[in-house]
């Protein structure tokens, strides 16, 4: 079951309300001694998360399926870096890794029990309450976690205001609809939208050119840390057709060393032509105000989108303190079983 993405958290007594974690979503299944991860895309996860295939294994249930989410913890949240470390094709490195930074499994729904084999069939007011309950006689241990769930609209929106750290926004289900496997009505995800200004540090031409000439693709943001060193945090490439050329000529001009004096951009990788990898450095002159959903590693998790040109801005005053924010602990918000 997918989530539409919406602006606003929906209001109304037809709706239940959860955190929105930043991890992998994942549906396991025990059938006896059998243990199945699987993640949205259908592949499966168990080799790169053999603690939880461990931990599932000596649960007292023999037979459910869960619909959850895998985290990994770190300080007082999660990250999302090291979760991608274990897709690794190498075991021992899984292995090592599953050891040194154990990865959570978070379950917000029940989908099937030994005793209730078509629970996914039943309303989310129904299946609810099954799960708390499951959680309760079975998921005992570190490795799992129950999920919180509310009907109340005012601590969805403290969770939204709150949402970093492992958490990026609120998931809000309707209560009376079944599990339904590829529809979006029934689940919604609200996003918690930030703003950074940053400094252009470099460009890509876009693949495609317009009248005959090459043009602007997409921006290289950076920001400066304590030692003054500018390092690459993202990109965006959300630039109105209309506006490529002029963009492109302002660009241009600027063009020179030094770019990115800390981390610069990668090169070619298996996701890359070598077209798109290259990057033509800029003085770090242009600042721009962008908007992002999520920060972690030192980089924008996704790309972000333009919001305004900052020539009031020095571009010195582009750093990473001001992506500082606070964030409830989502240690805190989760419930032992």
């Amino acid at each position: 079951m997918e989530a539409r993405s919406v602006d606003a958290i929906p209001r109304g007594k037809e709706w239940q309300y959860e955190p929105k974690w930043d991890g992998f979503r994942c549906l396991l299944s025990r059938n006896g001694g059998s243990i199945d991860l699987r993640s949205k895309s259908g592949e499966d996860l168990a080799r790169y998360f053999p603690e939880i295939v461990a931990a599932a294994l000596k649960l007292k249930a023999d037979r459910f399926t869960l619909d959850g989410e895998i985290v990994v913890p770190h300080g007082k949240g999660f990250s999302f870096d090291a979760l991608l470390q274990r897709i690794h094709p190498a075991a021992s490195r899984v292995k090592k890794l599953s050891e040194e930074t154990p990865a959570l499994y978070l379950a917000f729904d029940l989908l099937a029990t030994a005793r209730e084999k078509q629970l996914a069939g039943q309303p989310l007011r129904e299946r609810r309450p099954a799960l708390e309950a499951f959680a309760k006689a079975n998921l005992k241990g570190s490795i799992f976690r129950l999920s919180p769930a509310t009907t109340s609209y005012a601590i969805a929106k403290k969770w939204l205001a709150q949402s970093g750290g492992g958490s990026d926004g609120v998931i809000a289900k309707r209560v009376d609809l079944p599990y339904q496997a590829g529809n979006r009505d029934g689940m919604q995800k609200i996003k918690k939208f930030r703003s950074a200004d940053c400094v252009v540090g470099g460009f890509r031409y876009a693949t495609n050119k317009i009248a005959g000439r090459s043009v602007v693709g997409s921006l290289l943001l950076g920001l400066y840390d304590d030692d003054g060193l500018l390092h690459h945090v993202g990109f965006t490439s959300a630039i109105k057709a209309a506006e490529k050329p002029d963009l492109t000529d302002r660009l241009e001009a600027l063009i020179g060393e030094p770019g990115f004096t800390g981390n610069a951009p990668g090169g070619p990788s298996r996701w890359s032509t070598e077209r798109s990898a290259k990057w033509c450095p800029l003085k770090p002159k242009l600042v721009i105000e962008v908007c992002y959903d999520h920060f972690s590693g030192e980089r924008f998790r996704h790309g972000t989108s333009i919001l305004r040109w900052r020539p009031d801005k020095a571009p010195r005053q582009c750093s990473f303190e001001q992506l500082k924010q606070k964030a409830v602990d989502p240690m805190k918000l989760l419930k032992q079983p």
